[in-house]
């Protein structure tokens, strides 16, 4: 089977764009998810899409950067399809799948994958020391007010200000981390946040 796995950092971001491409393909299936890319265990689509892969099938992304945010997370997520018998196509690097010898194939992937991996953490680097850096000269300027809160009293998202007392309800009744992540689409560290709060 051709599976396709689609996925969006936040919930305001739209998924339309990757289903468009897979469809194209055409894949058999797609999950999708609107999760932050930062922890693998949060990302239930993904963990599905694993679960159901079977030997031959394809994984496509339109980009590896769906996948996984660090090289770490990608290394894995790459190594448990192919320990499945699979193998992975992302859209936006070449595909060797007209290579015969599946070794030479292989080969030729994972020296790309591996030049991907690198250049996305490098960048990362560099977006978080530009960030360090913007946020120190705000400091200095006595203009910097931190990273806004989306989930809060006084969120300017209506949304989002209605599941944040709704949390605080459920949290109040005793409802687990976990269950309100699942139940509000909203991550771990946000309803921890709110836990302490109250």
């Amino acid at each position: 089977m051709k599976l396709g796995y689609v996925r969006v950092s936040s919930r305001d971001q739209n998924l339309d764009r990757q289903i468009v491409r897979l469809k194209g393909i055409p894949v058999d299936k797609i999950f999708a998810e609107k999760k932050s890319g930062k922890n693998i265990e949060n990302r239930i689509e993904l963990i599905r899409l694993i679960n159901q892969i079977k030997e031959s099938d394809i994984v496509y992304v339109t980009s590896l950067d769906r996948l996984g945010r660090n090289a770490e997370d990608l290394t894995e997520i790459i190594q448990t399809i192919r320990k499945k018998g699979a193998s992975l196509q992302s859209l936006d690097l070449p595909d060797f799948s007209a290579v015969p010898d599946p070794n030479l194939r292989n080969m030729l992937t994972d020296i790309l994958i591996t030049v991907f991996k690198f250049q996305a953490q490098s960048e990362r680097e560099r977006i978080r020391e530009r960030q360090k850096q913007g946020i120190a000269l705000a400091k200095k300027r006595g203009v910097y007010k931190g990273k806004p809160i989306l989930y809060g009293a006084n969120s300017p998202d209506p949304q989002k200000r209605a599941i944040y007392f709704a949390l605080k309800r459920d949290l109040s009744k005793g409802c687990t981390i976990r269950s309100l992540a699942t139940k509000y689409g909203v991550s771990l560290g946000t309803i921890c946040r709110i836990k302490r709060e109250s």
